[in-house]
């Protein structure tokens, strides 16, 4: 039996298709639970404990998010690394190289002197161990879906693929009932002293966890085949040279899908926390409604995927590009009767808008790009776009909010980026259903007709 008929085979798919998801999903909630508990920890302990006191509270969140921003810059050098490392020697090695590094920076994290002990150095260590965090993350994300969505049956590839990035919003409720707890049961000034650390602490569990399971998992047959042919092949390459060559539209169009994504998460999870917080609204309180959302959250991205099965990709896309654009104009108002009912729907709503575009990124992303580059291709495309959008999403918002006192600038700057996302979605190619075979027996027609030799006259095909 060859291994494309094998990978289609019903018995010995489900027979390790769970697996993958749950090996997957695993490494992805401790990574992002690591990752998170930055944000949160950002908008609530840093500015105070990192950072010199100017006079105005919002400058310290403000620093604090800068040095969040960090994550994000370095996220696409992880993603080109781990992408050229992933593509030549497996998902495989790079999930459990990725989980070990994450975990260690956040643990350290937690054992950091503050700024009124150390003084600067504070604030540069933490800025150093978030660069290696972010550098992780950047290869943890392609490596995490590609390792389901090259599993995956053709048919149901935007649901099974959707299962890593449903496990973002446990990553993120683990480090928010973990924040929860800790500013509850102690006091403020405890809190603020050692209680956040506790958190950080316990990522070192959770790595030993994630990493066992992923020990577990073996390749797609799909990619073994694209190893051996470029192994056996040398015109045959990989990496992030050759994707941008040869695949520069969708590099640019997943940067493009990215945008309003991206924004919209942070200013939901991230900015809402500031913006509650300026409303006068409890820390505990906020924290718990973000609890309930991130729930609702994990309900509704495999949904979303399913329904990128069923209605394709691009319609779900464009719907909550769309819906996104909207979400400030009523969520801020709601925020404002300081309900906790309103707030929380309100939260709920922008997830569930946001789910219509996370859920089906692995899979659009995956069906771009051939076999032999896909790690690099997916990387580059989904981590470039974080350094101006999700990384800056919250400094701006807050910077908007301090300058003008009104939300009404965020609500603008998400409606530009719904828009830069809905022309992308508009020019992406519908590809529910494809064969991951398929695609690269195209790429080995382009390499046919197109050949990118050294020394060879570049030319485009004919049309």
């Amino acid at each position: 039996m060859s291994a494309s008929s094998t990978a289609h085979d019903p018995q010995n798919q489900q027979s390790g298709l769970k697996r993958i998801v749950s090996a997957s999903m695993a490494g992805t909630v401790v990574e992002w639970y690591d990752f998170f508990l930055f944000a949160s920890a950002a908008a609530l302990v840093f500015g105070t404990q990192f950072f010199p006191k100017t006079g105005n509270p919002l400058d310290g969140v403000i620093a604090a998010f800068l040095t969040y921003a960090v994550g994000f810059i370095a996220r696409p050098l992880g993603g080109i690394v781990f992408g050229h490392l992933g593509d030549k020697l497996g998902r495989k090695y790079t999930l459990q190289l990725t989980i070990i590094l994450i975990g260690v920076a956040t643990v350290l994290m937690g054992c950091l002197p503050t700024f009124g002990q150390i003084g600067y150095w504070a604030p540069a260590l933490l800025v150093l161990l978030r660069f290696v965090q972010g550098l992780a993350l950047g290869g943890e994300w392609g490596g995490a879906v590609l390792l389901v969505a090259e599993h995956s049956p053709n048919e149901s590839r935007g649901f099974w693929s959707s299962w890593p990035q449903a496990a973002v919003p446990i990553g993120n409720l683990l480090a928010t009932v973990v924040l929860l707890v800790m500013s509850t049961i102690l006091s403020d000034e405890a809190f603020l002293s050692w209680g956040w650390r506790v958190a950080f602490w316990l990522s070192a569990v959770v790595v030993v966890v994630g990493y066992f399971i992923r020990t577990r998992i073996s390749e797609a047959p799909i990619f073994e085949e694209a190893k051996r042919e470029v192994a056996e092949t040398k015109a045959v390459s990989y990496g992030l040279g050759e994707v941008v060559r040869r695949y520069p539209k969708g590099i640019l169009t997943a940067m493009g899908l990215r945008v309003a994504e991206n924004i919209l998460y942070y200013i939901v999870v991230s900015f809402s926390i500031v913006y509650l917080g300026s409303l006068g609204v409890e820390t505990a309180s906020i924290l718990g409604l973000l609890a309930i959302a991130h729930v609702a959250h994990f309900i509704f991205v495999p949904l979303a995927g399913r329904l990128t099965d069923v209605v394709g990709r691009r319609p779900v896309y464009l719907t909550g590009a769309v819906l996104g654009a909207t979400w400030g104009f009523f969520a801020f108002p709601m925020f404002g009767t300081k309900d906790n009912v309103l707030i929380v729907l309100a939260i709920v709503i922008g997830l569930g808008f946001h789910a219509l575009m996370y859920a089906g990124q692995p899979a659009i992303m995956a069906e771009m790009f051939p076999t032999r580059m896909r790690y690099s291709g997916v990387s580059l495309g989904y981590q470039v776009t974080s350094i101006v959008a999700g990384s800056l999403a919250p400094i701006i918002a807050t910077a908007i909010l301090r300058e003008t006192g009104s939300y009404l600038g965020v609500n603008l700057y998400l409606l530009g980026a719904s828009l830069i996302t809905i022309v992308a979605a508009l020019a992406m190619r519908e590809t529910k259903g494809i064969s991951l075979h398929d695609i690269d027996e195209e790429d080995r027609v382009r390499r046919r007709v197109w050949p990118f030799r050294r020394g060879a006259r570049r030319r485009p095909p004919a049309r």
